[in-house]
């Protein structure tokens, strides 16, 4: 890099980087030459599609990753900074809460806290009570109100996130970094959290949002960042742009409108008749849920994560042992049937976490394409050699699958492991939707999608609709519940406790009652 190529220092910004670029095996390129500058004090929201780049571009500043060479820079704070890993951004202020949380769930708040802090000690010894009053007092300080001495476990996922956030202001970060923050929690959460930032933001932080959602750097950012396929398409302020023009940067294309057909219903085709199931610790997570899905409709259930939605959708998927009740599906009895026989009767699922239960990481995109219906006479070749698989019908198969859902990968016969979070969804999804089911059961189906590839899933689930399918969405996405269901189930801690009608609800009155408030009639 030349003296001309190099970043002239401005301490007006908190972060200034130059010629960033990261790839992976594959080749994957996940950042081309991004420059980024973010000035200090604002609140900054990194925007794009799956693949884009955003989270990597995160993770070099974080030092999770190292760019590719040495043509890259980073300034903080007008300084040029080396950071090779995460204790040396949290030396320089930054903090990151990832889209995961990394909290120790049996620990206190302030234990979690200040776990690895070394202010945390006094000699060997960890000092219990100097690190209870410095997250009572931080906690006080950013309007962050919470007891330290509760057990993180315990905690709603709105207060979990809420430790994560005290967990780097107690290690002095003044530049908070969140990564999909606002995906597991209720519209009453998501204003909270709102109002958190804003009041970081008022006492001097600068905070960086990593979203795919238009609507949230509408309302919280300053200016925003498009990123398409690894490169910046450029920075805008919010006062400046529309969710029309945000979209189209991101995708390269104007969005469609997408409208429900009327309703035109069928038999029941899905019913579960008073169901009780347990968790992995044998707790009762479903307690005597009874629904019905009738041919062609989308039935969407909404709550907050870990309130039995899961537990649920294992049940019918055959996942997770029924201890009580039935589930019909074309008026048979299948609790407790294998997932194979299921898939071969007609259902479909697409799992919550698609890295545990949805893929295999180290299997490539054609043979994660065909997981689960892999056995089927039909992509096996015909004669002598009918042991082995049809690989060129497959591959074309797959081809169809990855255009359609525009899946950015190098090829078909890349580890599924090397592509992004997104990516790895947008595989899992064509593969169930692909399969002709009569029973789709879609959990989270569009989590870490963009609003192009989301788009095409909910068009492509109101057209099997349209052919008759019976749908259950499990959202914790209320647009998507509101958009494109027919009826709208709440659950709250294992039991249905409302049925809406989307036409006369709305994200208040769903938040309220996913939060488990009886609001009557």
């Amino acid at each position: 890099m030349t003296v001309e190529d190099k970043i002239v220092p401005d301490d007006n910004y908190s972060i200034q980087m130059k010629n960033i670029n990261k790839t992976f095996p594959g080749p994957v390129y996940a950042n081309k030459g991004v420059n980024l500058h973010i000035r200090k004090g604002e609140i900054h929201a990194l925007l794009g599609e799956n693949g884009a780049g955003k989270t990597t571009l995160m993770n070099v500043l974080y030092g999770l990753y190292g760019p590719d060479d040495d043509s890259s820079q980073i300034l903080i704070n007008g300084r040029e900074v080396k950071i090779k890993e995460p204790m040396n951004a949290m030396e320089v202020g930054i903090g990151m809460v990832h889209q995961h949380f990394m909290l120790v769930p049996i620990m206190t708040v302030a234990e979690n806290c200040g776990l690895g802090a070394e202010s945390t000690f006094q000699g060997i010894r960890l000092d219990e009570t100097k690190m209870r009053n410095k997250v009572q007092k931080i906690s006080q300080e950013f309007g962050l109100e919470i007891d330290p001495d509760s057990i993180v476990e315990d905690l709603p996922v709105g207060l979990q996130q809420r430790v994560e956030i005290l967990k780097i202001l107690y290690r002095g970060a003044e530049i908070l970094i969140l990564d999909e923050p606002t995906a597991v929690l209720t519209p009453q959460e998501v204003n909270a959290l709102f109002e958190t930032l804003k009041a970081l933001q008022a006492q001097g932080k600068t905070i960086i949002i990593i979203t795919h959602k238009l609507k949230e750097p509408m309302f919280l950012a300053d200016r925003i960042t498009v990123l398409r396929q690894g490169q910046v398409i450029g920075t805008i302020d919010k006062d400046n742009t529309t969710l029309e023009e945000l979209a189209e940067m991101m995708i390269g294309r104007k969005l469609l409108k997408i409208k429900r057909p009327e309703l035109s219903t069928g038999d029941i085709h899905l019913e579960l008749d008073n169901i009780f199931v347990t968790d992995d610790r044998e707790q009762e997570a479903v307690r005597g849920v009874s629904l019905k899905i009738r041919k062609g409709e989308i039935l969407g259930l909404a709550g907050v994560v870990g309130n039995g939605q899961r537990e649920l959708a294992e049940a019918i998927t055959g996942l997770r042992y029924v201890k009580e009740g039935k589930i019909l599906m074309g008026g048979r009895d299948i609790a407790n049937k294998s997932p194979r026989f299921l898939y071969d009767f007609g259902l479909a699922y697409i799992p919550e976490d698609r890295q545990k239960t949805g893929s295999v990481g180290d299997f490539t995109i054609a043979e994660n394409m065909i997981l689960g219906i892999h056995h089927r006479k039909e992509w096996y070749l015909t004669g002598a050699l009918s042991s082995f698989l049809n690989w060129e019908k497959i591959y074309g198969e797959v081809n169809k699958n990855v255009e359609n859902y525009d899946i950015r990968t190098p090829s078909i016969t890349t580890p599924l492991r090397y592509l992004s979070g997104g990516n790895q969804q947008k595989v899992i999804v064509a593969r169930e939707l692909s399969k002709k089911p009569s029973v789709i059961v879609a959990s989270q189906p569009t989590r870490g999608l963009d609003v192009g590839v989301i788009e095409y899933v909910h068009t492509r689930l109101l057209e099997l609709r349209k052919e008759g399918k019976a749908i259950l969405l499990i959202s914790s996405d209320l647009d998507e519940i509101l958009s494109i269901s027919d009826r709208i189930a709440v659950i709250y801690e294992g039991e249905i406790i409302a049925i809406e009608d989307p036409s006369e609800t709305n994200e208040q009155r769903l938040g309220l009652l996913m939060a488990g408030q009886n609001l009557g009639d």
